[in-house]
């Protein structure tokens, strides 16, 4: 594992699984705020969730064209849905 990962605080690993959960954020968007690599985010989800639903997000994600932002349809550039963050 790299050090990034070993440097990061429970509150960043807990941004970081959901962000990968999330449909529309792609592995990119991890990368360029928290410098893992889809590799090192696999192994951290790996390691902080459960077996069976880290096979389960595994599932989810395997081949999804939003999580790639090289799959993603040409003006697509957003990480997330516009209604996502509501505001009050």
């Amino acid at each position: 594992m790299s050090k990034q990962y070993k440097k990061l605080n429970p509150a960043d690993i807990s941004r970081i699984i959901e962000m990968a959960w999330e449909d529309r954020t792609p592995f990119e968007a991890i990368e360029s705020q928290y410098h893992l690599a889809e590799p090192e985010v696999i192994k951290l989800m790996r390691s902080n969730m459960r077996a069976s639903s880290f096979r389960m997000w595994r599932k989810r994600v395997t081949g999804r064209n939003t999580k790639h932002l090289k799959m993603r349809p040409e003006g697509v550039s957003r990480a997330y849905c516009p209604t996502q963050y509501k505001h009050k």
